[in-house]
């Protein structure tokens, strides 16, 4: 007889439906069944059907009439208690479904130097567009100058770059940390050491980034403190034309393994390089505004997709 009843009260709270929670919540807050219907957006009489259903199932009366007001009993007090976290969690669920519709079908300007934007972003902007169909995207390749310019005057949404940022009106955040590689023609002599350092490379043909580099002074004043005479034989403005010109041996470099460990191919020995000289991208927004739903999702995304073990710094092998 008991599991009997016992069931019969299971499957009266199992019909419970959302809606009739919510005229009892909306009724504890409102007082009145015509001023819970305004709340809702629905009819009074749907208001008192939706509270008759709830009370029958449940088994007792959750309001009692004064004076024209409903006043809650402690147990539909009680029950209104135990909702709250349940309608919070709800919001944040419709929350995150209307951020992401926004990134769905909202807009961003993707800017990066010509290393960057050739040889990694351009497949991660394409199944990132996949993934947001509705998503317009412009992307454009600046020299590192004119990048940062537009971004701080918020012509771009978003930039990545591996160069020193020190710019008031940008703000960074860091995707990746890596550390100089050494690249040598294959078969140069060098190539049968393990490691590569700055007294190794002493008079010998050197490949270098152009002075604009932020990287450039970074290797010049390692070479200068080790009392080292580097021999430019070229100066280049891409790590794409640096790393050919070493393929064509017209001398060895040092390299940011990032983005270009992945294409360095035939011909060409890679071996770490001590001590280190360290590089770090980050992405880049303007300062004068927080950066969009979009924007997040994308910088999310390309974290996302970062195999992180490619760049392991001085533990690179050939």
């Amino acid at each position: 007889m008991r599991s009997r009843i016992a069931d019969e009260q299971r499957n009266r709270h199992a019909g419970i439906t959302l809606r009739e929670l919510e005229v009892l919540q909306a009724l504890i807050a409102a007082g009145t069944s015509i001023s819970a219907a305004r709340r809702l957006g629905i009819s009074q009489s749907a208001v008192s059907r939706r509270l008759s259903q709830l009370e029958d199932r449940i088994g007792s009366q959750l309001f009692t009439r004064t004076g024209g007001r409903l006043t809650p009993t402690v147990e539909a007090l009680s029950i209104n208690e135990k909702l709250a976290p349940i309608f919070e969690t709800l919001a944040q669920i419709v929350n995150a479904a209307d951020e992401t519709k926004q990134a769905n079908a909202g807009t961003i300007s993707i800017v990066a130097p010509p290393t960057i934007a050739h040889r990694f972003l351009p497949p991660r902007i394409a199944a990132f567009r996949k993934q947001n169909p509705a998503l317009q995207i412009a992307f454009d390749v600046l020299a590192s100058d004119s990048m940062l310019t537009g971004i701080a005057e918020g012509r771009y949404d978003i930039g990545l770059s591996d160069s020193n940022i020190a710019h008031e009106g940008i703000t960074s955040e860091l995707l990746l940390e890596t550390q100089a590689i050494c690249i040598l023609p294959q078969g140069h002599h060098l190539a049968s050491y393990d490691v590569i350092r700055p007294e190794d490379l002493h008079d010998e043909q050197f490949v270098a980034l152009s002075r604009r580099h932020s990287s450039r002074a970074k290797i010049d004043r390692l070479f200068d403190h080790a009392g080292i005479r580097m021999q430019p034989v070229i100066e280049t403005s891409t790590n794409v034309s640096l790393v050919e010109f070493v393929r064509e041996g017209l001398g060895v470099s040092l390299l940011n393994p990032f983005p270009m460990i992945h294409q360095i191919g035939d011909q060409i020995a890679v071996r770490p390089f001590l001590p280190a000289v360290s590089y770090s991208t980050n992405f880049l927004t303007p300062a004068s505004r927080a950066p969009s739903a979009v924007t997040q999702a994308f910088i999310q995304y390309i974290h996302g997709s970062l195999d992180r073990d490619a760049y392991p710094g001085t533990a690179i092998k050939p």
